[in-house]
C-alpha cells in the first residue's frame, strides 16, 4: 500500500517515514501544501498522514480539496492543534482519524493499520489474479495456497502489478510507485526485481502471470495474449 506523509517538520516526517517503510509500506513525503496537493492530484494514495500547519496550503484546505475532488484516500490528521473545534472542523471535512502531537509511533502505526482495514467502497484488501492471492493488509502472498516469502520491494512491485492486473505498466511508472528514492536513469532495477519475482511467483508453476511487453513494460495477467 502507498502512503503520503504531509509534514513540514522534517525530523518528524523522517522518523514516521522510516518507521512505516520498516513495516513494508511505500511512502512518499511532502513538506509543504502545494507540493502535497500536486502529489495527491497525481496518485491515489491508500492513506494520507496530514499535518494542518503547513506552508503554502494548509492541511485543512488540502483535506477540503481532496474530498471535493472525490478522493477516497483515508486521512489521518497528525497535528499539534488539538482543540475540539479543530477536530470537529476536520472531521466534518472528511478526516478519518485525528492524532495530536506529541505522539508515540506505536499508536500512530496502530491507527494507520486500523484505517487500512477499512478500504474505500469498491476496493478490497484481497487482490487475486488466477491462483495468486495478495492480502494487502497482512502483506501475505500465496499462490495455489502456498505462501511466498518476498522482500519489501518485491512485495511492493507485485502488489502494484496485481492492483493493475491486465494493464501495461512502464518501468518509469513502476519506479515512481514502488521506489521512494529517485533512481532516474536506473529503471533497469525494475528488470532485476521482476526477475526475482518470476523466480518466486511464476517459475514453480505452469501458468505464467508476469508478462514482459517489449518496448513498453510489464503486466500481470492470467490470460496473456502478447508479450513473454
Amino acid at each position: 500500500m502507498r502512503l503520503l506523509i504531509v509534514e513540514d517538520e522534517r525530523k518528524v516526517a523522517e522518523v514516521v517515514a522510516r518507521g512505516l517503510r520498516a513495516e513494508r509500506f511505500a511512502v512518499d513525503v511532502a513538506h509543504d501544501g502545494l507540493s502535497a496537493w500536486q502529489m495527491m492530484d497525481e496518485v491515489a494514495y491508500d492513506l494520507i498522514i496530514l499535518d494542518l500547519l503547513l506552508p503554502g496550503v494548509s492541511g485543512t484546505e488540502l483535506l477540503r480539496r481532496l474530498r471535493r475532488k472525490g478522493g477516497t484516500s483515508a486521512v489521518l490528521v497528525l497535528t499539534a492543534r488539538g482543540t475540539t473545534a479543530d477536530k470537529v472542523e476536520n472531521f466534518d471535512l472528511g478526516a478519518d482519524d485525528y492524532l495530536t502531537k506529541p505522539f508515540a509511533f506505536a499508536e500512530l502505526l496502530a491507527r494507520v493499520k486500523a484505517l487500512l482495514r477499512r478500504p474505500p467502497v469498491g476496493k478490497s484488501n484481497l487482490l487475486t489474479v488466477a491462483d495468486l492471492e495478495i492480502d494487502r493488509l497482512t502483506q501475505q502472498v500465496r499462490r495455489a495456497g502456498k505462501r511466498i516469502e518476498l522482500t519489501s520491494k518485491e512485495y511492493g512491485l507485485l502488489e502494484y502489478l496485481a492492483a493493475n492486473a491486465g494493464r501495461v505498466l512502464t518501468r518509469t511508472m513502476i519506479m515512481e510507485h514502488v521506489w521512494d528514492e529517485s533512481f532516474e536513469g536506473l529503471t533497469n532495477i525494475v528488470d532485476v526485481y521482476v526477475r526475482h519475482l518470476r523466480a518466486k511467483v511464476d517459475d514453480p508453476h505452469e501458468q505464467k502471470l508476469i508478462r514482459t511487453i517489449r518496448g513498453a513494460g510489464y503486466s500481470l495477467d492470467e490470460n496473456p495474449e502478447d508479450g513473454v
